[in-house]
């Protein structure tokens, strides 16, 4: 085996979840070429990893927000790219048209997706040479490791490994003056999914007693509104200025906790190897949680809303100094 194209497209935490199905190829086959194809929205994460070594990139969703014709051109130029080298597997771990035609445009006679009942749009199917066995009984991030051994035909072993290596930083986006800094990832990409702001000024209040000085990243005008409503009530946080993806990422890296709902900021944190509480409303923690002893946990049972106490309890777990260790950004648990 030479070269494998792993087709994951969208969106930011899906692709860092997949990322550890490159280790595992690596792993697999000593001195294989990986290549990832994603939108160029999330290309740049899939370019922090240390073990891809080409990534494809289309401005796919910009396109059709805006129908541009620069970027039509883009695409069109990317499809060359694509098709430059000829692949012994491509592995679309998306399922979707967008990921299919991807995979179908590519040069390779063993094009491997999912069965119809596991895929995002069964008309994906067209693309597809093989498939991979029914979705594993885990959750979504090791049933990807697992589906991709399967078709590649290894065992998955140990932990999940993201080596990611981000771009030092020019600066950051707050004076710590010594003090640990705690993220809030309060924002979401549905109503039903936001943890009460009130919940937040609790465990801001309680962190803030403990030391921690607490900041607040936000993306639209209203999460801004938002993260200054929790901050106004919190002392000494800090609602950050906007701030780019590489931005958020080294902000995250630069923090001693991360608290978040089910977003994509916050599967990066535990990717990093951050101190990290994920909080579930109306998402099941058990398909798309993290875990990771004494460094991550997800809470909530994805039918209510957490209670406070269970965030300080996660906290308290995650953060607790009888249970340090020392961990490197190579590998974490899933």
């Amino acid at each position: 085996m030479k070269r494998v194209l792993i087709v994951k497209v969208t969106s930011l935490g899906d692709i860092v979840q997949a990322l550890p199905v490159v280790a595992d190829i690596k792993r697999a086959f000593p001195g294989v070429q990986v290549d990832w194809a994603a939108d160029e929205a999330f290309a740049e994460v899939v370019h922090w990893s240390e073990n891809v070594d080409r990534v494809l990139c289309a401005p796919l969703r910009r396109f059709k927000k805006a129908r541009r014709w620069a970027d039509f051109k883009s695409i069109w130029a990317s499809i060359a790219e694509l098709r430059a080298y000829r692949y012994d597997f491509i592995l679309d771990i998306q399922g979707v048209y967008k990921s299919a035609i991807i995979a179908f445009l590519a040069r390779s006679s063993r094009r491997i997706g999912y069965l119809a009942p596991d895929l995002g749009e069964r008309g994906a199917a067209f693309a597809y040479t093989g498939r991979f066995g029914p979705r594993p009984k885990c959750n979504a991030w090791h049933g990807m490791r697992i589906s991709a051994g399967e078709a590649l035909g290894y065992e998955i072993e140990g932990p999940a490994v993201f080596n990611l290596r981000l771009p030092e930083p020019a600066s950051l986006p707050f004076e710590s003056n010594g003090a640990p800094v705690a993220a809030f990832f309060h924002a979401t990409s549905k109503d039903d999914k936001k943890w009460p702001v009130g919940h937040w000024v609790a465990i801001g209040r309680e962190l803030a007693q403990r030391g921690f000085r607490v900041v607040l990243p936000w993306g639209s005008e209203g999460e801004r509104l938002e993260a200054e409503q929790i901050a106004s009530q919190l002392p000494g946080a800090t609602v950050l200025p906007k701030m780019s993806v590489t931005e958020i990422a080294q902000m995250i890296d630069a923090c001693s906790l991360v608290v978040g709902t089910d977003t994509g900021f916050v599967h990066l944190a535990h990717a990093l190897q951050k101190r990290t509480v994920m909080i579930f409303v109306a998402t099941p923690p058990s398909h798309y949680g993290i875990e990771s002893p004494y460094r991550s946990i997800s809470i909530g049972d994805g039918q209510s809303v957490p209670p406070i106490s269970a965030a300080l309890e996660a906290i308290d777990y995650v953060h607790t100094e009888a249970h340090d260790v020392t961990v490197q950004h190579g590998s974490t648990d899933v």
